[in-house]
């Protein structure tokens, strides 16, 4: 019996069911957790980046069973992709199934989000991981020179990085991603679980609704009173950023997931199934 850990990935939808069920794995890591992804460049940013050891490739939901045994333990991140139907035959498949998004809400973050560091009154900006339709790359092309770091996006194409590096103070790259979040006291993203992480990190996000498609659980912004700016234009994004770091305003405070139930009741299963194991693997002869 194992547990396994799938998180729904493409280059055109970015990292954050990566990163949150990156922060599962390593919350149940003494469980060797497998992680399963469809997309390769996110199965390898899990592993450099974001702590998992172990990983395989699944393109879709639907052909976990092609990876697992009936029996083992599921918990996934699909936004959407499960039918009801398809949830119902997980559940009868796994010995446990937890969804992220209703066993573990959307707003878990990274313990090593909560840990103390040493602060810089520094503002930073992270558009997100993707730029597939390269809005954020043509919004630059308007602006002269941004005095801010810009973390440089997973999935934006090689190809602007040169031009995109004319408009910032500095390109950090994704090795930065991490410690720059957590000690910058401003930044500026349009990516929600980002905006978590900072705040996670008592800092101060401000989140904008990115021009290209519809930004996602947009509802966990306003359930902390991240500010929000709506606005399509880049220009007036980075006017209005400045406004609101110079009033800003009062957060919720985000806590940790206690994950203890899920993490005994795996745990548990899987010592019982070690100790009936011998017992199935004897053949009377």
């Amino acid at each position: 019996m194992k547990l396994y850990i799938y998180a729904r990935s493409a280059h055109n939808f970015g990292l954050e069911n990566i990163r949150r069920a990156s922060a599962v794995y390593n919350m149940l890591k003494g469980s060797e957790p497998i992680f399963c992804s469809a997309d390769y460049r996110a199965a390898t940013f899990a592993k450099t980046y974001l702590g998992v050891d172990k990983g395989v490739g699944v393109d879709v939901i639907g052909n976990m069973p092609n990876v697992m045994e009936r029996g083992d333990i599921l918990i996934y991140d699909d936004s959407g992709e499960a039918s009801d139907t398809m949830q119902s035959h997980m559940k009868e498949y796994c010995t446990h199934l937890y969804k992220i998004g209703t066993d573990i809400p959307y707003d878990v973050v990274d313990d090593i989000f909560f840990q103390e560091c040493q602060k810089k009154e520094q503002k930073v900006i992270f558009f997100a991981d993707d730029d597939y339709k390269e809005w954020f790359f043509n919004e630059l092309k308007s602006i002269e020179k941004i005095d801010m770091p810009l973390i440089w996006g997973h999935y934006f194409f090689f190809k602007n990085e040169d031009e995109t590096a004319k408009h910032f103070q500095e390109l950090l790259e994704e090795d930065q991603y991490i410690d720059t979040v957590r000690s910058s006291k401003y930044i500026l993203t349009a990516s929600v679980h980002t905006a978590l992480e900072s705040l996670a990190s008592s800092n101060h996000p401000v989140l904008f609704k990115r021009g290209d498609k519809e930004t996602s659980n947009l509802d966990l912004a306003q359930k902390y009173n991240i500010p929000i700016i709506q606005k399509d234009n880049l220009k007036e994004i980075l006017v209005e950023f400045e406004t609101i770091i110079n009033s800003y305003p009062k957060t919720e405070k985000i806590e940790k997931f206690d994950i203890t139930k899920i993490k005994t009741e795996v745990e548990d299963t899987l010592k019982k199934f070690e100790m009936i194991m011998p017992s199935l693997e004897y053949k009377d002869y």
